[in-house]
Parts: C-alpha cells; structure tokens; sequence
C-alpha cells in the first residue's frame, strides 16, 4: 500500500423497502442504496460501510432482496453491512435468503463475519457488534484490539455524552464518549440517526451519515499520510420533501 489513500464510504438507515423508500424513489426500493453505491465508485472508494438498518424490516418480498443483491453486486466494491435494530441478525433475518448469500463482494458483522471484516491489502479493519434481535444492547460494550495500520469501529445506536441504562423510559442502544474514546479507532461510524453528526469529545473521529434521503450526502472517509479526514458528499438522489438544505 505505501502511502496510498484508503477511502471509506459510510452511510446508514438506508432502508430498503417495498413501501415508504420505495414511493421516495418511483417504486424502487433499493433506489438510495443504488444512489450510495454509484456514488462511491464514483468517487474511487475502497470500501463501503452501511452501519445498520439498511433493511427497514425483514417481511420484504424475494423480488426485492433479489435486487439488492444485483444493486451490490454491480458496484464491485467491497461492502460491509451492519445489522441494525431494523434488521438484526435473526434465524429468518433476510441475509439469509440465497441471492444475498450468493454477492462475493457482501460482507456481514454478526452472519459471514463475526466481529471484524480484515482488508489486508488495504492495512485496514472494520469491526462492530450486530444487532442480533430487537432487545436493548451495548453497542460498544467491548472493543477490539487493533491489528491493523487503519481501523474503523461501527455501530448502531443513539449517542448521549454519558449514558443513562438504570432510569425508564430511555432511549435503546446508547452510546457514550466513553465508550467512543476506548475504540481507539482512526474514525466511529455510526448509524440510527437521520441527520449526520459528529458527536463524541473528539477523542476519536465519531460520525453520524444520516440517511440518504435525509441528509443527501454521504460521508467519505480518507485514510493516509496526513491523518484521516472526513467529509460529506452529496449525492443525486430524490430526497424526503422535509429533508434540511445540505450545506
């Protein structure tokens, strides 16, 4: 690799679907993932990372997860799924239906990979914890030692600066500067949230992307010699009608 840039997409709350995504983009509901993908490659990415939710539920018809896995599969690029509080990996989860199964590029925390996907020509590592059912979970409630020159940590959940999980009613699947900080990663990816966000006390790069037909944008991460920056691409793509002006 030498000094090469490694560039990370990040995106989330995709949410493919039959219903709502799909009357956002003419009746096809795997039109914002189409518009991340084409987006990335555009853009020369690596990788691409979707931190959670980019199913909005697992009663969707075959047709549809048919054509996701064409969508994904057409990019060839790698792509990294994290399993969501929408889509947990669960025993009729639809990660399990064959067309999916069948994308080489499709890599998935928590089914085809427990806890860390490894790019070794890359020198980079993404890991997190997947959603495995629709109870309350720590998403960060243990970290990964690094082993590798560039390491993403991903997770899905609601980021408050010093968690609550004793008092109710309280959000699910809380995440705090503390537990940011202890991944010692180059950069969080974070997904459950609309609107992006950087949060955390800067102790690490942590970042909501939002989802696409929200914020418009994605979130492009770049990895070298000068450290990791991160900024928002826009995408083209038919936007929720009460979606802000991307800045």
């Amino acid at each position: 690799m030498g000094d090469r840039e490694v560039i990370v997409v990040h995106s989330s709350d995709i949410h493919v679907d039959h219903v709502y995504t799909a009357e956002i983009h003419g009746g096809d509901g795997t039109g914002g993932l189409a518009c991340v993908l084409n987006s990335a490659r555009g853009i020369g990415a690596d990788v691409v990372l979707l931190a959670g939710d980019t199913f909005d539920c697992h009663r969707l018809p075959d047709e549809l997860i048919d054509r996701t896995a064409a969508v994904i599969a057409a990019a060839e690029i790698p792509v990294v799924l994290l399993p969501g509080n929408h889509d947990p990996v669960l025993p009729g989860a639809v990660f399990h239906r064959r067309s999916l199964g069948e994308v080489r590029n499709l890599h998935i925390l928590g089914l085809t990979h427990e806890e860390a996907v490894v790019f070794p020509a890359l020198d980079l590592e993404i890991w997190g914890r997947a959603h495995r059912d629709y109870s309350d979970m720590i998403p960060f409630e243990t970290v990964r030692p690094r082993q590798t020159r560039w390491q993403i940590a991903t997770a899905h959940g609601h980021y408050v600066p010093t968690p609550d999980r004793v008092t109710w009613p309280r959000p699910s699947w809380l995440i705090g500067d503390a537990e940011l900080a202890a991944t010692a990663a180059d950069y969080v990816a974070l997904g459950h949230w609309n609107s992006p966000a950087k949060v955390g006390n800067g102790a690490v790069a942590a970042y909501y992307s939002g989802s696409p037909e929200f914020a418009g944008t994605i979130n492009v991460v770049r990895l070298g010699g000068a450290g990791v920056s991160v900024t928002r691409e826009k995408l083209d793509i038919a936007r929720d009608p009460y979606a802000p002006d991307v800045p």
